[in-house]
């Protein structure tokens, strides 16, 4: 009857649930684009999306409802089998999608005997196809995420950087202890915490990062947590594109590759890498972020470019850097016109950080003609 718990610890794919009883803290998002980074990085990956909103699958540009067969069929009929349900989303990376029906999964199998281990169960045979599997959680402990924790190795806990946030992260350690003395999986472990929205400028958001660093060391040695657990660096800058993405139903990789969130989850996806497939995951994290690839290579001064208009995203500067020069070149009155001609040129699908329908089928250049022909038209006349 155990054999659910053996195969969730079985050594070949790195099976990982994310998980926080709060909703809106980036799990999806999370999930998603960690995915995608590590497809990305040549690893076959399968997201499972365990939340009856299915949130995951729209992301990836998937409808539930017309997708076919989802995790309610793998879960509620015996002979749906893995291979009915997945849907090849990308280059390595796999999904098993999920529709509003899935809520009544809860009441169905509330009286089934292995009601906690059928997804472990259908995965079993396909665990050696993937080398991640990374299961959506819901913001809820029910049947469908216990399903997720009897399966998973790990636990990460994408979280913001506030004061509720860390009182759940108590709470949710408290859950896995749960699971661990249920024997639902003894081998469950939480492995770290993805800070997700992240504004390192505020006191109360430094405050809380150094206690969870400090909780993490003090802890060491717990049973309830992997031997690397620990804050996950970098934190995941709050960016404007990490929101638009999914209305697209693409990836951070899809839609701005080169933006703050994509340099973040691409990095935090080469540590997650690193923590299990190194020995020494410190020194291989650093070799990494600056040996790997010219691509790798690359970012570093990316990362460092792209965080000055971050810091002054609220007043909407996201284009700072391309009117500075050339306010250099020509100090007389003549920049105004060349300054209004380039505000346009970042061809972001949304301009300045405002959100719009009309980028959804164009780029922003219909926004952005109007303002190009309205001012040389207030300086005619002048």
């Amino acid at each position: 009857m155990s054999q659910p718990i053996n195969h969730a610890s079985a050594p070949h794919p790195r099976v990982i649930a994310l998980l926080n009883q709060k909703g809106g803290v980036g799990k999806t998002t999370s999930t998603v684009n960690i995915g995608a980074a590590l497809a990305e990085m040549g690893k076959r990956v399968c997201l499972i999306d365990m939340d009856p909103q299915g949130h995951l699958s729209l992301h990836l540009g998937l409808d539930g409802e017309s997708v076919g067969d989802t995790v309610y069929e793998l879960l509620l009929e015996p002979d749906v089998p893995l291979e009915q349900v997945v849907v090849k989303v990308r280059p390595n990376l796999d999904c098993v999608p999920s529709k509003v029906d899935l809520a009544a999964a809860e009441i169905e199998l509330a009286n089934a005997p292995d009601r906690l281990k059928r997804l472990g169960d259908k995965f079993a045979p396909h665990m050696v196809d993937y080398d991640y599997i990374l299961l959506d959680c819901p913001p809820s402990l029910g049947t469908l995420t216990l399903n997720a924790l009897s399966m998973a190795q790990e636990v990460y806990v994408p979280m913001q950087a506030h004061f509720l946030a860390m009182q759940g992260f108590s709470k949710l350690l408290e859950t896995v202890g749960e699971v661990c003395r249920n024997e639902v999986n003894t081998d469950l472990k939480v492995s770290g915490v993805i800070l997700c929205m992240h504004e390192k400028h505020s006191t109360l958001v430094r405050e809380v990062v150094g206690e969870l660093d400090g909780f993490f060391e003090e802890n060491r040695g717990n049973p309830l947590l992997s031997p690397f657990a620990k804050v996950l660096r970098p934190a995941i800058r709050k960016n404007i594109k990490l929101a638009e993405a999914p209305s697209f139903g693409q990836t951070i990789f899809d839609y701005a590759p080169w933006c703050p969130g994509a340099l973040d989850y691409r990095t935090l996806a080469e540590r997650i890498i690193a923590q299990l497939e190194t020995d020494s995951s410190e020194e291989v994290t650093s070799a990494t972020s600056s040996h790997t690839d010219s691509d790798e290579v690359s970012t570093a001064p990316e990362v460092s470019e792209v965080r000055e208009p971050e810091e002054v995203h609220d007043t909407e500067h996201e284009s700072t850097e391309i009117p500075v020069p050339q306010a250099k070149i020509n100090p007389s009155d003549q920049p105004d016109p060349v300054k209004k001609a380039d505000d346009p040129e970042p061809l972001d699908p949304v301009a300045a950080g405002t959100i719009s329908v009309e980028p959804r089928t164009r780029s922003s250049d219909e926004t952005v003609t109007p303002k190009s022909k309205s001012k040389p038209k207030s300086k005619n006349p002048g």
